[in-house]
């Protein structure tokens, strides 16, 4: 189970409440002075937000809860992202006073999209300013149409305010909504109360209902009937143990020793201590044996020598393991469910091998960091915002000794080729003095496919240690292209190869493909693209031309806009990079009223 929620909506505070509940704390932690249970990160229990998922297992009766605590700040949306893959249902945190923000958005579409069970939770009955029928308006128009309140709250926004639960006949109208033949039941009044659980249970499984329970994490207050919520409604693991190994890797860290320590759901069969498992990442497999396993359990961890279909582990011995690989049997899920990064920043320390080398192995924990090193030797790191580079900065200062600086983050852009373009160089021609030759033609490829690197020669004619050479510098050499960014959506057939049986070696070709490769690309030629965000504004009437405005100043296209008496949305699209100014500006244009959600959609070309 997951635990999502925009920053600061409590639901750090939520889980320690959970595990006080389960009897694995003795008191409850507080998220203000840096003692709660799953934020172990010193710059997490600092700033009182979670950046990595965090996992801890629990008992709720006779259901085993193996939850997942993940980050509610946007800067760290490729944690959630791992966290959604290996979820059976989640709880959604959602603050009485705030009500829906910004990433509840997000969050909330991403778990529909990928049809994940979801509770509501409205946390902060007890702050002064929460509100009730106004929030469960908002989370219907901006949320979900088919969220069903559980309860209702009396004093609300005191210290005294406290839950109540409604029965389920009064969701008999919403469930009949979703099906025929619990509507004919419904119309000829045949339904028993154990008719609707079993409808509610059924509906939230296929994500077609959303129940909203109300409570304080702080207080205690309505958590006990989340907990029957959570037993009652989510759909419980059904992994068979007897079937084969079937596991996914969401997390990657390093131990006080150095060692990777790689966190996996186990979703079918066995995993055992010390047996070979296949290691599927991509088209690639390879074999590993688990050096320990430890299983999450009743708030720690203990050794074993199997862990079963449903939990989740923590595996030693797999030195050269990433997050997203598969163990055992490939699993047929979603791919990414988030965009990747689209701003960098270039960082700097004195020692830059030292640096380089930790940024490596930060990237193994976290592929969508990417390190990536340019022709001067400096050295640039992927980022979805600004708070990434404290973290970074953090980590580099406490785990390696590190100090560093940034420069401005700037948005990432792409190159793709224009045309055609051809390239060969023969041994022995001038300007070819290395003991091999090599020919590529490049052109371009439908938006999407990446690097398509395709044969045009006998794959026997060459040893296959040169293939794999020339393959690996003609990905490496297209991280930077003709104007010094990743050339993607280009097609690169390799189109002659020779060698000298005697003198040739791996290293010749290593050297001679980013000549031809750059010569063939400049026969192409590149178009430089800049990343363009999808957003989706919503703001006060009279707020709309100036805005408007500011969105032209802002290089953005405008898609459509509705305006009513109380509300206007707008929808376009804006380069990444103008972003953040715009945003900034955004309060003062719209009385602070103004909402932005934006979403990556991919690339336009760069005019002038």
């Amino acid at each position: 189970m997951g635990i999502l929620a925009h920053v600061d909506a409590g639901k750090t505070s939520l889980t320690e409440r959970l595990l006080y509940a389960a009897g694995v704390i003795d008191h409850v932690g507080r998220v203000d002075d840096g003692s709660t249970r799953t934020d172990s990160m010193d710059l997490e229990r600092r700033r009182g937000i979670t950046i990595r998922s965090a996992v801890v297992s629990f008992e709720l009766g006779d259901l085993t809860v193996n939850l997942i605590d993940t980050p509610g700040h946007s800067d760290f949306i490729a944690e959630v992202e791992r966290a959604l893959s290996v979820l059976d249902g989640a709880v959604l945190v959602i603050s009485a006073v705030e009500g829906v923000q910004v990433q509840t958005r997000l969050l909330m579409r991403t778990l529909t999209r990928l049809r994940i069970p979801t509770l509501l939770f409205v946390n902060k009955i007890d702050r002064m300013g929460a509100r009730y029928d106004e929030l469960l308006a908002d989370i219907a128009r901006l949320l979900t149409p088919s969220a069903l309140p559980m309860g209702s709250v009396a004093d609300l926004g005191t210290r005294q305010a406290k839950y109540h639960e409604t029965p389920l006949g009064d969701a008999r109208e919403l469930l009949a909504e979703g099906n025929d033949r619990f509507l004919a039941q419904y119309l000829e009044d045949e339904l028993t109360p154990e008719d609707c659980r079993r409808e509610l249970a059924e509906q939230v499984r296929r994500t077609r209902v959303h129940p909203v329970f109300f409570g304080s994490a702080m207080t205690g207050e309505g958590v006990p009937e989340l907990i029957d919520g959570i037993r009652d409604w989510l759909p419980r693991a059904t992994g068979n143990q007897d079937e084969p190994l079937r596991a996914q890797v969401f997390k990657v860290e390093r131990g006080s020793a150095g060692e990777k320590i790689a966190s996996a759901r186990v979703f079918a069969g066995r995993l055992q201590v010390r047996q070979p498992v296949d290691v599927h990442r991509g088209a690639s497999t390879y074999e590993v044996k688990p050096t320990s396993v430890q299983v999450f359990d009743r708030g720690g961890t203990r050794t074993a020598d199997t862990a079963e279909a449903g939990r989740i582990v923590a595996l030693r011995g797999l030195k050269q393991v990433q997050i997203g690989d598969q163990l055992g049997a490939p699993i047929q899920r979603g791919g990414q469910f988030f965009a990747p990064p689209t701003l960098e920043t270039v960082v700097r320390a004195q020692d830059r091998v030292k640096l380089f080398q930790a940024l490596q192995q930060l990237a193994e924990q976290d592929p969508l960091i990417r390190v990536r090193k340019d022709a001067h030797g400096q050295i640039s790191v992927n980022l979805y915002g600004e708070v990434q580079k404290e973290v970074i900065a953090s980590l580099l200062e406490e785990e390696y000794g590190l100090a560093v600086t940034f420069s401005e983050t700037t948005p990432i852009h792409v190159e793709r080729p224009v045309g055609v373009g051809e390239a060969v160089r023969e041994i022995g021609e001038p300007g070819n003095q290395w003991c091999a030759a090599v020919g590529f033609r490049i052109s371009p490829a439908p938006v999407g496919t990446g690097l398509d690197y395709r044969l045009e020669v006998e794959l026997g004619a060459l040893p296959r240690a040169f293939h794999t050479a020339i393959e690996e510098t003609v990905r490496l050499a297209l991280q930077q292209g003709l104007h010094g960014w990743e050339v993607l959506d280009c097609r690169v057939d390799l189109i002659r190869t020779a060698y000298s049986s005697v003198m040739t070696v791996a290293g010749d070709f290593r050297r001679l493909v980013p000549v031809v490769l750059n010569q063939a690309l400049q026969e192409a030629k590149t178009k430089v693209y800049e990343p363009v965000n999808s957003f989706d504004l919503e703001l006060p009437p009279d707020s709309v031309s100036p805005v408007i405005a500011k969105l032209a100043e802002a290089n953005a296209t405008l898609e459509n806009t509705e305006v009513t008496p109380d509300r206007a949305t707008l929808k376009g699209l804006i380069p990444v990079g103008r972003i953040h100014a715009f945003e900034a500006q955004l309060p003062g244009l719209t009385h602070g009223e103004g909402v932005l959600l934006t979403t990556f959609d991919g690339y336009q070309p760069i005019t002038g």
